[in-house]
């Protein structure tokens, strides 16, 4: 086949969408999977540092928003579930203020793993970050 011809480029253009498309969705599911260790290797720290798997622990979750009023909306998405504060933040020019949400739970990896999900969505809806958890 002549490489200058249409059906050639055809092919060609085909293969390189292909590979591009495969190498978006194992990379999306690699920070998946990151997220997802990082969360379970936490509690199996915790566990080996003493803590009980079936007691309860208050749970600290912390987000980056960028103004009063996406605070002002999490918050409101998230109590009477979770006791909630915030407080500005000086050295992030994109995220002006801090949110800390804490919750009494067992450390349980499908409940972080849900709640983390949650967050991060809840972060990506009013245009912050979710930072993670701390027990």
């Amino acid at each position: 086949m002549n490489p200058h011809s249409p059906g050639f480029i055809l092919i060609l253009v085909a293969a390189l969408a292909l590979i591009a498309v495969r190498v978006f969705f194992k990379l999306r599911a690699a920070h998946g999977a990151r997220r997802e260790s990082w969360d379970a290797r936490v509690i199996q720290r915790l566990r080996s540092q003493g803590y009980a798997p079936f007691n309860e622990y208050p749970v600290d979750f912390f987000l980056a928003l960028p103004d009063q009023a996406a605070c002002q909306a999490v918050r409101e998405r998230l109590t009477p579930e979770f006791s909630v504060d915030e407080k500005p933040l000086a050295n992030d020019p994109d995220h002006g203020f801090s949110l800390h949400a804490s919750k009494t739970m067992r450390l349980l990896v499908p409940d972080i793993q849900a709640i983390s999900a949650r967050m991060t969505a809840l972060a990506t809806e009013f245009k912050g970050r979710y930072d993670g958890w701390a027990a």
